[in-house]
This record gives structure tokens, C-alpha cells and sequence, in this order.
């Protein structure tokens, strides 16, 4: 079985059965990954529908967070008093404050159209012609319970993507992929963070660095900064694939006190033995807007992101310069409720061969895979 990615999986470009038959021969997924990032540096994967449907619902559709909650509570003295003023007035603005022991669980649900913005591969030119992959519409579910609890499904053009955390252990199901876990610190979904959820904002960015002002979207902000220690950041490495940073920034706006951006970036270095190493470093920033109340609380109801994945090095032309992708979400919410009525822990019980799966060298208890 191989694992979520700590951002999400790169870009994949192999058919369904193919990958299906990889994992049967016991794989890792870095090893499967490597695979398909040589491939993907060809650009040949855009010729087809589905590899752009892979493309879009590995990158954007259930990423996690860089910092967990566990992270936040190690450093929470240390925070800065500009820091604690910033959250305390988005804590303020949203009214998030209500939710606190009112609330045991929210459910959203929403649209969102995906696409492959343009290609470029070494030297900054479009490949293959394949400037725009097209728009892919869809909808998501999401259900989330406090603590640390939560639950989506997302389907995009005939694919669905499900994730999910049970408090202990996050996983994901894609078509390609089948159900797999991820290690290290167990994080909450960024998309709950790109204004969903104002509790869990506020109690993340308790920790947060401030990095001082900045306009951005026509908004004077604050800036918010999270970064995984180096600890966890080994947590999600391998000996193939080395997690080398994962940041996050958050911008709230300095009259209203909301987040209006989300930015986070991580940087990976895969190498397989007897081969030099290739760098991903994958971007997302995210658009937040539309505030609107939902019994008192201040949830964002709309908001745009744009990625940029940048490989460099093994084939890549280095003379030529990186070869660029960049992806675009748009999403829409449709419906936000608070303590819905039925959802109880079951609902978030991972998949039977998540639960029965453990990585080399665990312990005996197999309910608690991630380290």
C-alpha cells in the first residue's frame, strides 16, 4: 500500500490499471512516484483527459496542512504579542469565539471547476501545445467534528477523491491509488483552513511568527508565518523522497481582521539509488473572499487558487531553465450548518485496509500507523 503525500501526491501520469498492478507488486509509493515524475517531465501525460484529472485531484483536491495542531501546542508561549493581537482580532471578526463548546460539528458543501492553466516545459515554452487542459467542474462534501476530526468527498469530471482523519491516522482514496495513510504528524485539511473553519485557524496561527506588512489584492495585511520542525518534516520522509520544507503564510487583512490569502509552499528532493536527485517545489496560493455570516459566525463563502509546480534537476534541461506547471481551483460554498444531527466518530473510521496497514518498523498496534 503506499501514502498520502504530506502536501499531496505529485502530478501522476500512469492509467489506472497500470498503477493498480505497480502497488500489487509491493511498491513503495516514493518508489511509484519517482517512476512518475520522469515520466511527467516528458510531458507527455497531457494528451489525455484522465491524466489531467489525476493531475488536478492529486494536487488540489484533498491537500493537508503543513503544521499540525500537536506542533501549535509545543510553541505557543513563544508566540509574539503582534502575532496574538492578529489572531485575537480575527478571532473578533469571524466571531469564532461562539463556537467554542456550542459547537461539536460542521458540515459544508460546495462547488469547485479545476484546470491545468498551462505547461511549460525547460526554457518557459508551452509543451505539446497544452496551454489550457480545459475546465473540470465538480462538488465536495465535507464534514468535520472537533477534535481534529474530518471527513471529505470530492468529484470532479466522473473521478472521486475521498479523505479523511479520524483523529489518529489520515488517509485518502484516489481511483488510481486505492486507500493509503500518511505518516507523521496527523495535520488538518488547508481546505477547512481557506476560511471554513475559523476555530481551527485561529487555534493554528496561535503559533505563528509575524512577518510583518504587506499589500496584497489591493489589502494592507498582517503576515503570518508556519513552518514544519525537523522532526516532522523526517517523520515524512523516506529514504527516496526527502521533505526538505513546508511553510504556510497567512495574510489578514488589517481593517477587517480577516484572511483574505493563504500561501503555503513545500519542497521535496526524490532520488533513488544510482540516479541524481529531482527537486519539486509545489505552490498554492489561495484567494479568500465572500464572508458571510452563518449563525453569528463569519464563514468565507468563495475564493480562487492558483498553483505553480517547479521541477528541476535529473532530465530536466538546466541550461533551458525549470519546467513549470500551474493549476487553477475556483470553489464556491453552498451550504454551511453547525452540529449536524446523526454524525458521531464512526462516520470518520478510516477504510478496513488503512486501519490493518503498518509501515516498517512499527510497533504492534497497527490502529496508530502514523509516526
Amino acid at each position: 500500500m503506499s501514502r498520502l503525500a504530506p502536501l499531496s501526491e505529485e502530478p501522476i501520469d500512469e492509467e489506472e490499471e497500470d498503477a493498480k498492478n505497480r502497488l500489487k507488486k509491493g511498491r513503495s509509493w516514493r518508489s511509484w512516484l519517482k517512476s512518475q515524475l520522469i515520466s511527467i517531465s516528458s510531458f507527455t501525460m497531457f494528451g489525455k483527459k484522465s491524466s489531467h484529472l489525476n493531475v488536478l485531484l492529486s494536487v488540489l483536491g484533498c491537500p493537508l496542512f503543513p503544521v499540525s495542531s500537536s506542533l501549535h501546542e509545543s510553541s505557543i508561549n513563544e508566540v509574539s504579542s503582534s502575532a496574538q493581537y492578529i489572531v485575537q482580532h480575527f478571532a473578533a471578526a469571524t466571531g469564532c469565539r461562539k463556537l467554542e463548546g456550542r459547537v461539536k460539528n460542521i458540515f459544508t458543501t460546495g462547488k469547485v471547476v479545476m484546470a491545468v492553466v498551462d505547461d511549460l516545459g525547460s526554457g518557459g515554452s508551452a509543451a505539446n501545445g497544452a496551454a489550457s487542459a480545459g475546465q473540470q467542474k465538480g462538488c465536495f462534501v465535507m464534514w468535520q467534528m472537533f477534535p481534529n476530526k474530518w471527513l471529505i468527498e470530492l468529484a470532479v469530471g466522473g473521478h472521486k477523491v475521498v479523505a479523511g482523519c479520524d483523529g489518529h491516522v489520515a488517509w485518502r482514496h484516489t481511483p488510481w491509488l486505492g486507500s493509503h495513510a500518511a505518516r507523521g504528524s496527523v495535520r488538518p485539511l488547508r481546505r477547512a483552513l481557506q476560511g471554513l473553519d475559523p476555530v481551527s485557524i485561529a487555534v493554528m496561527f496561535c503559533a505563528a511568527q509575524y512577518m510583518g506588512e504587506k499589500m496584497i489584492m489591493d489589502v494592507d495585511c498582517f503576515i503570518l508565518k508556519l513552518s514544519a520542525d525537523q522532526k516532522d518534516l523526517a517523520d515524512r520522509s523516506d529514504a527516496t523522497a526527502e521533505m526538505i520544507k513546508h511553510t504556510a503564510y497567512g495574510y489578514f487583512s488589517q481593517r477587517s481582521g480577516l484572511l483574505v490569502y493563504l500561501e503555503d509552499s513545500y519542497l521535496t528532493r526524490i532520488q533513488s539509488p544510482g540516479t541524481h536527485p529531482m527537486y519539486w517545489e509545489t505552490t498554492i496560493g489561495s484567494k479568500i473572499e465572500d464572508y458571510q455570516p452563518v449563525d453569528g459566525v463569519m464563514i468565507a463563502h468563495s475564493g480562487q487558487s492558483s498553483v505553480t509546480i517547479t521541477r528541476f534537476g535529473d532530465n530536466i534541461d538546466l541550461k533551458a531553465g525549470p519546467a513549470i506547471t500551474r493549476l487553477e481551483e475556483t470553489w464556491l460554498i453552498d451550504d454551511v450548518a453547525f452540529n449536524i444531527p446523526g454524525l458521531s466518530m464512526d462516520s470518520f473510521i478510516p477504510p478496513g485496509d488503512v486501519r490493518d496497514h503498518k509501515f516498517p518498523g512499527d510497533d504492534l498496534d497497527c490502529k496508530s500507523p502514523i509516526r
